[in-house]
């Protein structure tokens, strides 16, 4: 039997094994485990052990950062001078728990509310990062003596510079990449500056928030009353959240992170993950990318992220439980949104172009980099969609490993008004008289670097497995990798042969793909239930064999717990 014509297939890239002299002397490491860590790049027996027991092996001082020093002398100034500080965020996640961490922790040094504010832009009134009529009303309206950037401003340099114009000092920290000049700033923190002596490279926008944080309660010990372990439930969120990394430095803040976030003392978090239907004490990295971390975002997609910010400040149950209501109800505005406008999104584009663009009035900015999203990830093509406005439209942008999406718009900076961004993430702003240019210049980067290639999506395997291998035991050493996200995914498995004994299409419009399978006969006979998202056509067409690619996971259902099989992708069995 063939594969159903509407499921596109994917490529199985299966790691190779470990060295034998590795396995060897690791021989002490369950061997699953120690090809899941080989996979990630964690061979040195102390680099094993240090990750196993959640350590970082390398020094965290906030001070190897460059231009750390120099902003917590600016930062003291301030202090003393009794200026207002404004801590300046982002409208995600990531900008939005490291907009409330370093506004806790300043004023946490013993300043007034008023002495220290959070900004937080309109996604549609003023759109990402820095912007001038911001920075004029905050000079203007609010009396701003500095302004601290976090998960935003490294490629603000006309900001900065007017900034500085109208006595207006600035410290950026940011995480994105940095572009050909830097802004003009009292100080710039960002781990990818070329002159931080920082081990860590990879920090989300909250993380470098967290070691601004440190840094002022080593430097000002008699003024900081804040506990620097109360703000790592913010630092989780927003690294998973901003899917960085979860590896070295960051798997251990997001691991700490998770323990208080357990904890629900925020009554913002004990509300929201209420909201979510999950359980304090419960909840893992999946519960904050698939639960706290889109209703977080959703505040600034569909109304304005303020409604996050005050959440997670929130200090009464009752204002808590008032906005984590709200934040509910824009997910399911923000799921339906995207649901229409990507159906509306793949009726503009052509699949075989190298590079889709969608342009459209009726899209919303807030939603436009999940529709991307969806076409990228439905046709493995880097994709543009752009909200077009009267004079000039906004874009978020989502690629492929192939395509450096943030690198081809450097090479088009010249038509762009502002743009940044990341390998497979961007955004940028463009006046519409330069959209045909545009569109006719980046399609031809995206030829010219795609050209030749075969752009078919790749599954990652970890290691080819027996089904009978599948049991409680392998579950609980699987879990010595968690926190598991982006760069430490949750380990991947492939078997041959596997007999479906049982098949059905379920869900809305039948899409999904629910299976009961076993290995065999034989003493090690098991039977496993399996859930396909998104294949539910296979039911039609369903061979007695299958090779499957899966993540193990636990179903929990009228107090009942069973492992299950979440099918990534399956194929008729190689004979």
């Amino acid at each position: 039997m063939k594969r159903p014509a509407n499921i596109h297939p994917k490529k199985w890239q299966i790691a190779p094994p470990v060295p034998p002299e590795i396995e060897q002397s690791l021989s002490h490491i369950h061997p699953v485990l120690l090809q899941l860590l080989y996979n990630r790049g964690i061979v040195e027996p102390g680099q094993v052990q240090a990750f196993l027991d959640g350590r970082y092996l390398a020094s965290a001082d906030p001070f190897l950062l460059s231009g750390m020093e120099t902003a917590v002398s600016r930062i003291e100034q301030a202090i003393q001078n009794e200026e207002t500080i404004i801590v300046y965020g982002d409208f995600d996640a990531d900008g939005v728990t490291a907009t409330v961490l370093l506004t806790e922790a300043l004023r946490g040094l013993g300043l007034e509310r008023q002495q220290v504010q959070p900004y937080i832009p309109d996604r549609v009134d003023e759109g990402y990062g820095l912007n001038l009529a911001a920075i004029d009303w905050l000079r203007r309206e609010r009396n701003a003596g500095l302004i601290i950037s976090v998960d935003c401003g490294i490629r603000s340099v006309a900001e900065v510079s007017h900034a500085n114009d109208i006595g207006v000092d600035m410290i950026i920290t940011d995480h994105h990449s940095l572009g050909p000049e830097l802004p003009p700033a009292a100080a710039v923190i960002n781990p990818k500056h070329p002159d931080s002596a920082y081990p860590e490279r990879m920090l989300a926008g909250v993380g470098i928030a967290f070691k601004v944080a440190q840094a002022l309660r080593q430097a000002l010990p008699d003024r900081a009353a804040f506990d620097e372990t109360s703000l790592l439930d913010l630092v989780a969120i927003g690294t998973v959240a901003d899917l960085a990394p979860l590896l070295g430095e960051n798997r251990q803040l997001v691991r700490q992170g998770l323990a208080v976030l357990n904890r629900a003392e925020r009554p913002g978090i004990a509300a929201l993950a209420r909201v979510s239907g999950l359980k304090p004490g419960h909840m893992t990295a999946e519960s904050i990318g698939f639960g706290l971390g889109p209703r977080i975002n959703a505040a600034g997609r569909i109304d304005h992220a303020y409604a996050a910010a005050k959440l997670l400040a929130a200090n009464n149950a009752q204002q808590a439980n008032q906005l984590a209501a709200k934040l509910h109800e824009l997910n399911k505005l923000r799921q339906r949104y995207t649901a229409e406008l990507g159906k509306k999104a793949e009726t503009l584009v052509e699949p075989d172009n190298p590079i889709l663009i969608a342009a459209d009035e009726g899209f919303l900015s807030g939603v436009v980099g999940l529709v991307a999203s969806r076409l990228a990830d439905k046709y493995y093509r880097p994709a543009i969609v752009l909200e077009r406005g009267e004079t000039e439209s906004c874009a978020s942008c989502r690629s492929i490993p192939e395509f450096h999406i943030t690198e081809a718009l450097d090479d088009v900076a010249d038509l762009l008004t502002r743009h940044g961004g990341h390998a497979q993430a961007a955004g940028f702003t463009i006046a519409n008289q330069n959209l045909p240019e545009f569109e006719r210049r980046i399609t031809e980067i995206a030829r010219a670097k795609l050209e030749g290639l075969e752009l078919t999506p790749t599954i990652s395997v970890d290691k080819e497995i027996y089904l009978a291998d599948v049991d409680w035991a392998l579950f609980d050493t699987l879990t010595e990798l968690e926190p598991t996200g982006y760069a430490n995914a949750t380990p991947v498995f492939m078997s041959r042969g596997v007999e479906v004994i049982s098949h059905r299409a379920v869900g809305q419009d039948k899409a999904h793909l629910q299976m009961r399978l076993t290995n065999g006969g034989g003493s090690s006979h098991k039977v496993l239930p399996a859930i396909a998202f998104r294949q539910g056509e296979w039911a039609s067409a369903m061979p007695q064999l299958l090779d499957i690619v899966y993540t193990i996971n636990v179903n929990e259902w009228n107090g009942r717990r069973e492992l299950q099989l979440m099918t990534l992708d399956l194929r008729p069995a190689e004979k």
